[in-house]
């Protein structure tokens, strides 16, 4: 398994993370799939809590491992502020295990993209479906690589100003390939305090992946079916749209 920076950067960025501007489509999207369920949900790379607690909150008997100890300590104290009861643990998705399958295992927010080779893509897809029960399925979500967004994007820099504990800050954020031919991008993010001081400066790596390629690793693991989506449940017609996978074992 190739190692990645990407644990760094969570760690470091955990009190940082919730600060941010983040997609909130997908929030209700995951709590309705959980909730339609009605059985037991693991969710894979659940973060400070973005969603989980959202899980929590609508009586979803959920779990949650992420890889980051530094965002499982936010998750638990964020859970904590609104009283709720997280069980979560330290795991990586690409070689944990469980003793009793889940009826609905999610991975939001392109957490699968931060496995970079072949080995690590194959060793995730099968960890994760060993972690869903035979009747129950694999949800995850990833964007389609776009062409377009690459040219105008990559190689530029966005700043966004946040407020974290009452003080102002800004985030600088920028994103480029760090091998073209492979398709793995790295990110770059900089907090600086308000005399424009260097607070934090964090990297992290993930791996574009184009949905035929995803298709076939999913025959390599042996999925029995698949469909893919984007949040509105209609079939993906653009690069636009988010690839929302919906897998069972």
């Amino acid at each position: 398994m190739e190692s990645d920076d990407s644990t760094d950067y969570y760690d470091t960025w955990a009190r940082v993370y919730d600060a941010e501007g983040t997609p909130t489509r997908d929030v209700s999207y995951y709590v309705d799939r959980a909730v339609d369920v009605g059985g037991r949900v693991l969710e894979v790379g659940c973060g400070t809590g973005r969603i989980y607690l959202e899980l929590l909150r609508a009586g979803v008997d959920a779990d949650g491992i992420d890889l980051s100890m530094g965002m499982l300590d936010q998750l638990r104290e964020n859970a904590a502020a609104d009283g709720l009861d997280p069980n979560v643990w330290q795991a990586d998705m690409r070689d944990f295990t469980v003793s009793d399958p889940y009826d609905l295992v999610i991975v939001p927010f392109r957490a699968f993209l931060h496995n970079l080779t072949i080995d690590d893509q194959l060793s995730a897809l099968r960890s994760l479906l060993d972690a869903t029960a035979d009747d129950g399925e694999l949800v995850l979500n990833f964007y389609a690589p776009d062409c377009e967004f690459v040219v105008e994007n990559y190689g530029t820099e966005e700043v966004e100003a946040v407020e974290i504990d009452g003080e102002q800050y800004r985030v600088l954020h920028r994103a480029d390939f760090e091998d073209e031919v492979a398709g793995i991008v790295r990110g770059e993010k900089v907090l600086f305090d308000e005399n424009d001081d260097v607070v934090v400066s964090e990297s992290y790596r993930l791996k574009s992946v184009t949905k035929r390629e995803f298709e076939l690793l999913l025959r390599l693991v042996g999925a029995s079916s698949w469909e893919v989506t984007n949040f509105d449940g209609d079939p993906p017609t653009s690069v636009t749209d988010e690839l929302v996978w919906s897998i069972s074992p």
